[in-house]
């Protein structure tokens, strides 16, 4: 498996598992239907952790363009591999989103909530204000890339073996630390904290709903792009000075 195949099926695993868990809350007539907030984030959670389980050995398992961008930033990652990763994490991010939509189909049909339709695709904020929604997406992103920065700190031993990234020290810190900011950071806006996590499956969401009142929110949809970028960058900074 090459590193952008292991991005592609790290991200749909991710994608395919965290907005699986926010369609089996948030859709109509589903088992888990208003389990609440505990189940999205732990959902999450392990979300991140079969992902990096499955891509790391392969890809150093960022799925994450911010957590790409601001390793590269930080020095641990290969400039020249960055477009080749976010591509993997895009296509992921938008196959994960479609077969959610395969798997709860009939649900989506008895779902009359369109803003809780759109939500098991993409982010949206609770209070809208851009610039402190903004700021939670960045917050959010600086958190998870300077923590594992930390977390991936040490060289490996072998330089031939796969790229310094979140799968170098096994799923479970990772896994904790997205479910720490879900749970503290998460109420704004969703913590997307991963542009393929919000916009892949946003463009997914505009192609299968396509009605004028099921607007993908086309208008905030810079945000979760934008923010964990600026996040990420931020992060890689910070870790080079200190």
């Amino acid at each position: 498996m090459t590193p952008f195949v292991a991005e592609i099926i790290g991200t749909f695993l991710l994608i395919l598992l965290g907005n699986g868990v926010v369609a089996n809350v948030v859709l109509k007539d589903t088992k888990g239907s208003d389990s609440g907030w505990i189940v999205i984030t732990t959902g999450w959670a392990l979300a991140v952790f079969v992902g990096v389980v499955v891509a790391g050995p392969y890809s150093g398992a960022h799925i994450n363009p911010a957590v790409t961008v601001g390793l590269a930033i930080a020095g641990k990652f290969d400039w020249g591999q960055v477009l080749p990763y976010i591509a993997g994490q895009m296509i992921g991010g938008g196959l994960g989103a479609l077969f959610v939509w395969l798997f709860y189909r009939m649900h989506y049909q008895a779902t009359t909530n369109i803003l809780g339709i759109r939500a098991t695709f993409c982010t949206h904020p609770e209070i809208r204000n851009n610039g402190n929604n903004f700021l939670s997406e960045l917050i959010g992103t600086f958190v998870l890339v300077f923590v594992v920065l930390y977390i991936t700190g040490a060289k490996l031993e072998d330089p031939n073996q796969t790229p310094v990234g979140l799968g170098s020290i096994g799923a479970i810190p990772v896994a904790f630390l997205v479910w720490a900011i879900g749970l503290s950071l998460g109420g704004t806006t969703g913590y997307a904290i991963n542009p393929a996590r919000d916009l892949s499956p946003r463009i997914v969401y505009s192609l299968l709903f396509t009605k004028k009142e099921e607007s993908a929110g086309w208008d905030y949809a810079w945000i979760p792009v934008v923010g964990p970028l600026v996040g990420a960058a931020i992060a890689g900074g910070f870790y080079l000075v200190f």
